[in-house]
């Protein structure tokens, strides 16, 4: 019986396959061909746990039509989309540094945590240290300051 778990499984099982056919676009340099790692892994690897996630939906039993969705906090929800939406619009002209920091710490407030000391304590070094990570580590260059303060 088709219901709306199902359905919503048919149609991400559809992007799902579309994405994987696409991953066989990038290109790969010819010393790749034979690398365990290449551009390409993390996207196969994705189109594989998809489909598999989209046929465990489609697979196993349906839900109960009487189930409420009464209790989820859509408010709070949507609030997180719309800072993940801002946050898109300015890590570039805002920076790296004080845009995630901001953006961590607006899902801090309206996931309701209102100490600040945790909120700052948490915030602050996980956006240093994933800036250092990407940019010292793995050699990804991301622009930690504002357009104002570049200079």
């Amino acid at each position: 019986m088709l219901n709306r778990d199902r359905v919503g499984a048919l149609l991400l099982l559809a992007f799902t396959l579309g994405y994987g056919a696409l991953t066989f676009r990038i290109p790969l340099l010819p010393f790749q061909a034979q690398a365990a790692f290449t551009a390409r892994t993390v996207p196969e690897a994705l189109t594989l746990l998809g489909v598999g996630l989209c046929l465990i939906l489609l697979i196993k039993p349906g839900r109960d039509p009487g189930e409420s969705h009464a209790g989820y906090q859509w408010g709070r929800a949507a609030a997180l989309c719309a800072v993940m939406v801002v946050y898109g619009l300015t890590v570039r002209p805002g920076g790296f540094l004080l845009s995630t920091g901001l953006f961590l710490i607006a899902g801090f407030l309206i996931m309701g945590e209102r100490r600040w000391v945790l909120i700052l304590s948490t915030a602050i070094p996980v956006v240093v240290l994933f800036w250092a990570l990407m940019t010292q580590l793995l050699g990804v260059f991301i622009e930690p300051w504002p357009e104002f303060l570049r200079g």
